[in-house]
C-alpha cells in the first residue's frame, strides 16, 4: 500500500475553508471534470465524477464536523484512475494566525503505472483541489 500526503496552508479561517473543502457534495465541474452526480446524504453517500476518460465513484466513509475531517474511498472497479483500494482523508487544522492548514492523505495500490507516477498523480489532484479552494476563498 502506498501513501502520499499534501500539506498546504490557505490564508482563510478554518470555518471558511471547511465550508469549501469540507463539503463532499460540493464538487463542481471544471479542471477535467465534466459533471458530478450525488446519491444519498452524509456518511455512505456516493458521488460520481464524470471525466472524459470514464467515471470515478467515491463513497463518503467518515465525516467529523467537530474535528474538521472526512474520509472517502473509490468504490468502482472500472475506475479510470490508476489506483486500487484507494482511500483518502482530508484534515483541516486551524493556525494561530487565522489561516488553515490542509492535510490531504491518500492510500492506494498503483494500477498499471509505477508507484512514483501514481503518487505524483494523487499529489496533483490534492494540490489542485486545495489551490481551487485557495483561489476562491482568498479572492473573496
Amino acid at each position: 500500500m502506498t501513501e502520499t500526503k499534501v500539506v498546504e496552508k490557505i490564508n482563510a479561517s478554518l470555518d471558511l475553508v471547511w465550508s469549501n473543502l469540507g463539503n463532499f457534495a460540493g464538487l463542481k465541474p471544471g479542471s477535467g471534470i465534466e459533471s458530478v452526480d450525488y446519491k444519498g446524504e452524509g456518511v455512505g453517500m456516493i458521488r460520481s465524477i464524470h471525466l472524459s476518460i470514464g467515471t470515478v465513484e467515491e463513497r463518503l466513509d467518515h465525516y467529523d464536523l467537530e474535528a474538521k475531517n472526512y474520509s472517502y474511498s473509490i468504490i468502482n472497479e472500472d475506475c479510470p484512475l490508476p489506483f486500487l483500494n484507494y482511500s483518502a482523508t482530508v484534515q483541516l487544522l486551524e493556525n494561530d494566525d487565522n489561516t488553515t492548514t490542509v492535510e490531504w492523505t491518500g492510500r492506494f495500490e498503483p494500477k498499471g503505472i509505477e508507484e512514483s507516477q501514481a503518487q505524483t498523480m494523487a499529489n496533483n489532484m490534492y494540490s489542485n483541489a486545495i489551490n481551487g479552494a485557495r483561489l476562491e476563498l482568498e479572492s473573496s
